[in-house]
């Protein structure tokens, strides 16, 4: 499988760059692209996909992800709430590895299967993540790199559980971002694998083995996930009674939504509603 190659204009000449996105969707495909990302979400909720990981994004929250990692981010439509980032992209290789940066290497490394940082402790590093948005040229470089090397003493954890630091297979194009993109419109409803295995032009048997291959996880168990996440998301900014979210996120009886809830997040919905709103 590959995801679209994302094209990032960098060069001899430029080897970061920085950029507010500011619309109303995410709506950059599943892809990925050889430079190193840093993404600050700034504004709006919804699910992040990173290599196999699948769950929920909110405003806060600092990914890094290192090259050729798979990955994107689809908000939940909210009224006027626009889809918010700071997104920094650079260059493998810009930054000498020397020991002195230790830390800042076995971070990037790690990165290979995403990493998402303590909100907390990041909180006094963001002035110097938003000024880089207004630096140029060796400005950029050193204070990316401060930067970096200050986030490398933060608390942080993986999301992925395989790596990707080498590209994906040519001959499985798209194929993963068709699944995310039906998985994102039919997640209410009761799915069948045959109409999966058909979107992708593949038996069921052979598609059932490439998406676990892929994703380290069943097509059903990847697709629970995303209704769980979504439901998470519904029990805390929606005023629906939980069985209604339930139904609405495609599991046809309350028991059968309660157990699954509880698989995941180790407490009931309605506990978890009563829980957060606190």
């Amino acid at each position: 499988m590959k995801p679209i190659l994302e094209a990032i204009h960098l060069g001899e000449q430029k080897t970061i760059t920085v950029f507010n996105y500011d619309k109303a969707n995410f709506d950059t495909p599943w892809h990925f692209h050889p430079q190193h990302e840093l993404t600050y979400i700034e504004s709006s909720f919804g699910t992040k996909f990173i290599g196999d990981y699948v769950g929920s994004y909110e405003p806060g929250e600092l990914v890094l992800i290192r090259s050729n990692l798979p990955h994107c981010w689809k908000n939940q439509a909210q009224n006027n709430v626009p889809s918010k980032s700071i997104v920094i992209q650079w260059n493998k290789g810009v930054f000498a590895k020397v020991p002195e940066l230790a830390a800042l290497f076995e971070m990037l490394t790690t990165a290979s299967k995403g990493v998402i940082f303590d909100n907390e402790e990041i909180k006094p590093l963001l002035p110097s993540l938003r000024n880089l948005l207004h630096l140029q040229e060796d400005e950029l470089y050193i204070h990316l790199l401060s930067l970096l090397s200050q986030l490398s003493k933060c608390q942080y954890q993986t999301l992925s559980e395989s790596s990707f630091v080498d590209d994906i297979p040519f001959e499985h194009n798209n194929r993963i971002t068709k699944v995310h993109d039906f998985i994102e419109t039919h997640f209410n409803r009761k799915i069948y694998l045959k109409e999966v295995a058909d979107l992708v032009k593949m038996s069921e048997q052979s598609f059932s083995r490439f998406f676990n291959k892929m994703m380290g996880r069943s097509f059903f168990t990847f697709l629970n996930e995303y209704r769980i996440n979504m439901a998470s998301r519904m029990l805390l900014y929606s005023d629906k009674s939980v069985s209604q979210i339930g139904y609405d996120c495609g599991y046809e009886s309350p028991p059968f939504f309660f157990k699954k809830f509880n698989e995941i997040y180790n407490i009931s919905p309605t506990k978890y509603r009563k829980q957060h709103l606190k």
